[in-house]
C-alpha cells in the first residue's frame, strides 16, 4: 500500500478542505462553534479516513475507512446546501465546493469498488 499522499483522491480531499476552510473563514463569528465547525469537521474527515485507511492491514479495513469517508462527504453536502441557503457561503464559493465534492465523492467510490474487486 503506497503512502495515503500519493492518493489522488486525498490530495483532490486535502484541496477541497483547504477551500472550505478559507470559504468558512468570513462566517459570522457566532457560527464558530456552529456550521463553521461542522462544515471544517466534516471536511476534514474525509482526507483523514484515508489517510488512517492507508495505515491499516488489508484492502477490507481500507475499504471500511472509505466508506466513513463517504458519509462524511454526505454530511458535508448538507452542511454546504445549508450554509448557501443562510447566506453565509457566496454562490460561486457553492458551486466550486460542491463541484469538488462531487469528484472527491466519484474518486471515493471508485476507490472502494477497487478495493472490493481486490478481496
Amino acid at each position: 500500500m503506497k503512502g495515503f499522499q500519493e492518493l489522488k483522491v486525498w490530495q483532490k480531499a486535502h484541496e477541497l478542505t483547504l477551500g472550505v476552510y478559507e470559504a468558512t473563514a468570513g462566517f459570522p463569528r457566532i457560527e464558530i462553534y456552529g456550521l463553521t465547525s461542522q462544515l471544517r469537521r466534516a471536511c476534514s474527515s474525509i482526507p483523514a479516513n484515508l489517510a488512517e485507511g492507508c495505515g491499516r492491514v488489508g484492502s477490507s479495513e481500507f475499504r471500511r475507512f472509505c466508506s466513513i469517508a463517504m458519509g462524511s462527504a454526505s454530511e458535508l453536502e448538507y452542511h454546504l446546501l445549508l450554509a448557501k441557503d443562510l447566506k453565509f457561503i457566496r454562490p460561486g464559493d457553492h458551486e466550486r465546493l460542491s463541484g469538488q465534492l462531487t469528484e472527491v465523492r466519484r474518486m471515493l467510490s471508485a476507490l472502494a469498488e477497487s478495493l472490493r474487486t481486490s478481496d
